[in-house]
């Protein structure tokens, strides 16, 4: 497995981040293991991500699960210290897991509180990496576009959530730090105050990047490039819409979307044209559409490593297999001008 090094981090991860969202809710403890078992042992995937809500869509009675599933396995496994292990604190009001009160923000008290959950969960003693989960100021993220206005909005300080993961750092139960579903503004502020305050720098950004939502490249691209933060790329399958399985209204069996109509703007009725096309680009060149769109993510110049999630084995192995499958420059080419008429076709 090709392995990068994550921003200006010390920290070497493979190309391939091996995603949990869906344990807990599409796949149980057994399932979860096994994956966990082929993805690191077999292909070499020692990079997992998690975060202290999953799974995913976020209820009290499953929150937590898919960290307990994950330390179980490092548990079973006896071995900790060659895998990169990534969570994240939520500024949810719904956290479940957190004594009454610490959730909702982002601040000194719910941090030290989320940590501390997410370690105990996970059985081990530190993360390599982690990652504020949102932001608790309103911005355009999950599925909302344009300026969202903070006037009248009264948040935690980004100052105020540095310090307290600086303080996480310092004391050895995180490695690094980073963010997720932030914008450049945010990411900004977070480098300023690392650099003016002394303050840990963040390395990494989690944020949605696919070819049917490519607003990273405009947004944030060059300035997380230039200043050592690498892109986490997720949803780069669009929750599975670029496999090309839903084209043409159909609803497999089992299938995401087929069992749910949440987080349907992936799904949305401006997609279906753009998605038709990339469909057909990938059956040109004799490719699977799923492993061009993993490929495409994997190439970029800022990406630091791409997030997969599956719910079966052999999902799961199509999707690892995705990045020995080198792109012919006729494909980017092609992949370009649907871009050019299409961009961003979801949010």
């Amino acid at each position: 497995m090709k392995t990068r090094r994550l921003g200006d981090s010390d920290l070497q991860v493979p190309i391939v981040c091996l995603g949990t969202m869906n344990w807990g809710q599409q796949c149980d403890e057994q399932q979860a293991h096994a994956q966990l078992d082929y993805a690191v042992d077999e292909r070499g995937l020692k990079f997992i991500d998690t975060a202290e809500i999953y799974p995913v869509p976020i209820t009290g009675e499953l929150q937590g699960l898919t960290e307990t599933y994950i330390g179980n396995w490092l548990n079973k496994r006896g071995k900790r210290d060659d895998m990169v292990i990534a969570t994240k604190v939520s500024p949810s009001s719904i956290v479940g897991s957190r004594p009454t009160g610490a959730a909702g923000k982002l601040d000194r008290k719910s941090i030290r509180e989320a940590i501390d959950g997410s370690l105990q969960r996970l059985q081990t003693d530190y993360v390599d990496l982690y990652q504020v989960h949102w932001p608790e100021r309103p911005i355009d993220k999950f599925g909302v576009r344009g300026y969202q206005s903070t006037k009248g909005f009264e948040s935690t300080s980004i100052e105020e959530t540095l310090s307290a993961l600086t303080e996480l750092v310092e004391e050895g139960r995180v490695k690094h730090i980073g963010v997720s579903n932030e914008n450049a503004y945010g990411v900004s502020e977070y480098l300023r105050l690392a650099r003016e305050k002394g303050l840990a720098k963040i390395v990494s950004i989690q944020n949605q990047y696919s070819l049917l939502n490519r607003k990273f490249e405009i947004s944030s691209g060059e300035l997380c490039y230039k200043n050592g933060v690498g892109l986490l790329a997720y949803s780069v399958l669009s929750m599975g819409v670029l496999s090309g399985k839903y084209l043409g209204g159909a609803r497999p069996q089992g299938a995401r979307f087929t069992e749910s109509s949440w987080n349907g703007h992936y799904n949305a009725e401006t997609v279906q044209e753009p998605l038709r096309r990339y469909v057909g680009v990938a059956k040109k060149y004799g490719l699977d559409p799923a492993q061009m769109a993993l490929q495409f993510a994997a190439s970029r110049e800022f990406m630091g490593s791409v997030i997969i999630g599956a719910t079966s084995l052999e999902q799961l192995k199509t999707n690892i297999d995705a990045f020995d499958v080198p792109l012919p420059p006729e494909v980017e080419q092609e992949i370009q001008a649907i871009y050019e008429t299409h961009p961003d076709p979801h949010a």
